[in-house]
């Protein structure tokens, strides 16, 4: 007589087998493109940003000079930062 020796199934008792192909939805490659397409998409655009230079509010910058245009408007004494301010200004064509 042959002994057949079962393993002990007791602890799967209650689950079921799923079959890999009940969870494909479609064509995997279209999937996966979708997928990517999904993940690179551009965000929608907000409101347009709002201007950043505020009229009458100035901005700290550090600017290289050179040193006789820089002694021109420091010669006047205080005041040779807004003199450079309205020399770039006019230059700019900014008045």
């Amino acid at each position: 007589m042959v002994q057949v020796i079962l393993p002990n199934i007791a602890p799967f008792r209650g689950f079921h087998m799923i079959d890999d192909r009940s969870r494909r939805f479609g064509d995997p490659r279209k999937t996966a493109e979708a997928a990517f397409k999904a993940a690179t998409k551009k965000p929608p655009e907000g409101p347009p940003a709002a201007p950043r230079a505020v009229p009458g509010v100035k901005e700290m910058v550090s600017l290289r000079l050179d040193k006789d245009v820089l002694e021109k408007f420091q010669e006047d004494g205080p005041g040779w930062q807004d003199r450079i301010n309205a020399a770039l200004r006019k230059a700019a064509a900014l008045d």
